[in-house]
């Protein structure tokens, strides 16, 4: 099952894709050969538990999941299987918010925090674990596969992988509509909800992939 683990809509403040625009995408790739699955909304800095899209899912056979990308002091973390619970721990809005706090509260609470773009400068994971090694040792997962890469990012996320043994996960960082798949997360598995994408990514059974061009 391929899903696209970190994509932006309209609700992020730097995106111009709406969640609709996605999926007509979506479906003109598929047209031409691609194979995508769905794909999670990581919205920065927020959480919408009212928003459903159980049934945009169900009428274009598109898995839509809601996750979040959040700032902290290790860098960017995207948090997937946000309760209502959890959600009442967490300020959103903190741009310094205790990355091993979170952490913390991700495993707690049934969720996983996954530092997103690990090897870009100033909000990479890597940049700051060295450091402060002792308070992520339950982190397993990062983001290995970054369609918004600059030059070298890339490379340090797989030093980072490589030095630590971490499972990595792929995902477009989609801001605009053309980008979405172009990294994405092949699960062994099926997903079907966030608390399946959860146990998929603590389980250990995917990998990254860039979308193969028809």
């Amino acid at each position: 099952m391929l899903l696209d683990l970190h994509t932006h809509s309209v609700a992020s403040d730097d995106s111009r894709a709406t969640v609709e625009q996605y999926i007509k995408w979506v479906n003109v790739l598929r047209r031409k050969g691609t194979e995508i699955d769905g794909f999670v909304l990581t919205e920065h800095r927020q959480f919408n538990h009212a928003l459903d899209y159980v049934s945009l899912s169900r009428k274009n056979d598109i898995l839509i999941l809601k996750g979040a990308e959040l700032d902290t002091d290790a860098g960017h973390f995207l948090v997937y299987g946000i309760t209502e619970t959890l959600s009442t721990q967490i300020d959103f809005l903190d741009l310094t918010m205790n990355a091993e706090k979170l952490v913390q509260l991700c495993d707690a609470h049934g969720a996983i925090a996954v530092p997103a773009h690990p090897g870009r400068a100033g909000i990479g994971f890597t940049y700051y674990l060295e450091d402060r090694k002792t308070g992520f040792s339950s982190i397993k997962v990062v983001e290995r596969l970054n369609g918004s890469n600059r030059p070298g990012e890339g490379e340090a996320a797989q030093d980072l992988i490589d030095r630590e043994g971490y499972y990595g996960t792929g995902g477009s960082d989609a801001h605009i509509v053309s980008a979405i798949g172009s990294c994405m997360t092949k699960f062994d598995n099926t997903v079907s909800n966030e608390e399946e994408l959860v146990a998929e990514l603590k389980g250990g059974k995917f990998k990254a992939v860039r979308m193969k061009q028809p």
